[in-house]
């Protein structure tokens, strides 16, 4: 899923050179929230492991 990111992160940084300004905001938009659900995913997976198992 990281990886899903920064390669929405890399088209709008291309985009954005290009000066495709709406193509840029979209591929910025969904690296952020692809980001974020990888970010609270990996914190519940780090509970999770952490979590005694009975």
């Amino acid at each position: 899923m990281l990886r899903w990111a920064v390669i929405f992160l890399i088209i709008a940084i291309i985009a954005g050179v290009l000066g495709l300004g709406g193509v840029a905001g979209v591929a910025a938009d969904i690296a952020k929230i692809i980001f974020i659900l990888f970010l609270i995913l990996f914190v519940v997976s780090l509970v999770l492991g952490y979590w005694p198992r009975p």
